[in-house]
């Protein structure tokens, strides 16, 4: 490589040598360029890799009641909001239920209260016939049967607060069902499908509706096995969606499982918008895949390579505002750049427009004016 370079070193000395030098006049006129530098930055090497916009919420909505459908409240396409009311199911009869539960548990209390007086009377008698143990109007058998009532009386008590208990727990429930018959939205997003009508009888468990959360998406792709060990969670690598610009993306989780039939193993991406999402949920998108570990390497804009007779030149900007000629050993391109292997270094500045007109030591002026580039395009 590096002899063939040198020979094309020499080819390139044959060929400005046959190139005819500026006149003193022609020198000493300064032709107007514009230039970039030369410059050292990372090379990253991608695979881009097909994945798709995905919903972190989606799902069916259920019924948590059995019952007839009264009304349906959203259509397909409709944008709720969390907590908004998307059916109602039988909210009468769950109004009624409660109500009977509620009388139920009044009734409960009622039944405590009276046992509860029932237990303070039984106390009382035992108490009178225990202050008077030394009086000859003192009774072993009546002693006796006021301690078996009070016993009786507890007993009581425990059952009236057990069924106070019972139907209060009841009624807590039947609350819950009257609730719940009004299905609501448990997150904002959109009504994708609707699985019931006004009429229908649905049970619990049934699904409502379909919906998902459009405005909280990430990017799912199924990687290839071996391109995975490279992507920890928090590992931020560039998708491109169809059509628009690449954005950063965050690796949140890689799958446990692989796909035996693929090699593949699923990994999603929270990616970074500016604002709102601008993607809808199903498109196509590009994960650029880091094929290695990135490397420094030395750049130059494409517009600065001159191609004559197979040899890439570059016009390189002297002390002296001058136009020096060089060639120059390029690499891989890297969007509007070259690598470059050898010929150039950091730092120095190179013709990037204008160079097509240039002969090797012509003096340069930085900076072509706009009135220049019009004249010569109504020239043309």
């Amino acid at each position: 490589m590096k002899q063939n370079f040198k020979m094309a070193k020499l080819l390139t000395l044959g060929t400005l040598l046959a190139l005819p030098l500026p006149s003193l006049s022609h020198a000493q006129q300064s032709t107007p360029v514009e230039v970039d530098s030369v410059v050292m930055e990372p090379l990253t090497q991608t695979q881009p890799v097909i994945g798709r916009f995905v919903a972190r919420q989606s799902g069916t909505v259920a019924s948590r009641v059995s019952g007839g459908v009264t009304h349906m409240m959203v259509d397909v396409g409709d944008r709720v909001s969390k907590g908004e009311i998307i059916a109602i199911i039988d909210l009468q009869k769950m109004t009624l239920l409660r109500d009977a539960a509620k009388a139920t548990a009044e009734h409960a209390q009622a039944e405590e209260q009276a046992a509860q007086a029932r237990l303070t009377r039984r106390q009382n008698e035992l108490n009178r016939i225990e202050g008077i143990l030394e009086s000859a109007a003192y009774s072993v058998a009546r002693h006796e049967d006021a301690i078996q009532n009070l016993a009786e009386a507890e007993a009581f008590k425990a059952a009236a607060a057990a069924k106070v208990a019972t139907t209060q727990a009841h009624l807590m429930l039947s609350e819950g069902d009257r609730l719940n018959s009004k299905v609501r939205a448990p997150y904002d997003g959109l009504i994708r499908a609707r699985h019931t009508e006004v009429g229908s009888y649905v049970q619990t468990g049934s699904g409502v509706v379909d919906m998902l959360n459009n405005t909280d998406i990430e990017v799912e792709v199924y990687v290839p096995s071996n391109r995975v060990a490279g992507l920890d969670p928090g590992t931020v690598i560039q998708v491109r969606p169809l059509g628009g610009p690449e954005i950063s993306a965050i690796v949140r989780g890689v799958g446990a499982e692989e796909n035996s039939a693929s090699r593949t193993r699923l990994v999603r991406f929270t990616p970074v918008f500016d604002g709102p999402a601008p993607y809808g949920v199903g498109e196509s998108v590009d994960a650029l895949l880091p094929l290695g570990v990135p490397r420094q390497i030395v750049t130059v804009h494409k517009d600065a390579v001159l191609k004559r007779q197979g040899i890439s030149l570059v016009y390189v900007v002297s002390e002296d505002n001058t136009a020096q000629i060089r060639p120059v050993e390029l690499g891989d391109a890297t969007a509007a750049r070259f690598e470059v292997l050898s010929g150039l270094a950091p730092g120095e500045t190179v013709v990037v427009r204008g160079n097509e007109r240039l002969r090797p030591g012509q003096s340069i002026r930085i900076g072509i004016p706009e009135v220049e580039s019009d004249d010569a395009g109504s020239d043309e």
